[in-house]
């Protein structure tokens, strides 16, 4: 510009009072004080809509991409969303939704089913228990334990539904206190005998 400003468009919306190619609005707004070389930005308008927005429910987003491309809109933010009971990699919202009038943005965004994600759990601290009632939990609440060893043995010891002796004692586990697992986490302890 011949004023020393930078000008930047930075969004296009529908607008039913602003003819298209004008602006909309600006950033910082008009009658600031800026100093030379700031940049402005603006939106532009595209008009008053034109499209009649589709309904992209039910589709994977590959298909409402191009579904919404054909109409001269853009795919706008796709969130996903665990669903137990939908398809996977399935469209199961939209906004604006379908058939919108006094749409103000040129983009569809969606909400997308995915893959159901494991529920997690925090490990509890066993350390200092004896191995038997450690187990017992463990297995209780449908995790495995999947190894015991000592400190110096690298071999296993023998599975933990052999029962182990009441005094020994858990000293070390792994997921460590805190973490987050789930039933498919195995579990390692490390015993003092």
């Amino acid at each position: 510009m011949d004023n020393g400003l930078q000008v930047a468009i930075e969004g296009q919306f529908y607008s039913p009072d602003v003819p298209e190619g004008r602006v909309v609005s600006q950033m910082p707004p008009p009658g600031s004080r800026v100093r030379r070389g700031w940049r402005v930005r603006l939106a532009q308008s595209l008009g008053p809509q034109r499209v009649v927005i589709p309904d992209v429910t039910g589709q994977s987003p590959r298909a409402a991409e191009l579904n919404v491309r054909q109409r001269g809109l853009e795919l706008g933010t796709i969130a996903q969303v665990s669903l137990p009971d939908m398809p996977t990699q399935q469209i199961v919202a939209q906004s604006p939704p379908a058939n919108a009038q006094g749409v103000q943005s040129p983009k569809v965004s969606v909400l997308m089913a995915a893959d159901p994600q494991p529920t997690e759990y925090v490990m509890p601290n066993f350390v200092g228990r004896p191995l038997a009632e450690a187990v017992s939990k463990i297995e209780g609440a449908g995790f495995k334990v999947q190894r015991v060893y000592t400190e110096q043995e690298v071999n296993p010891l023998p599975t933990p539904k052999d029962t182990p002796p009441a005094t020994t004692i858990v000293i070390r586990q792994n997921p460590a206190p805190g973490y987050k697992v789930t039933v498919a986490t195995p579990v390692e302890m490390e015993v003092n005998r």
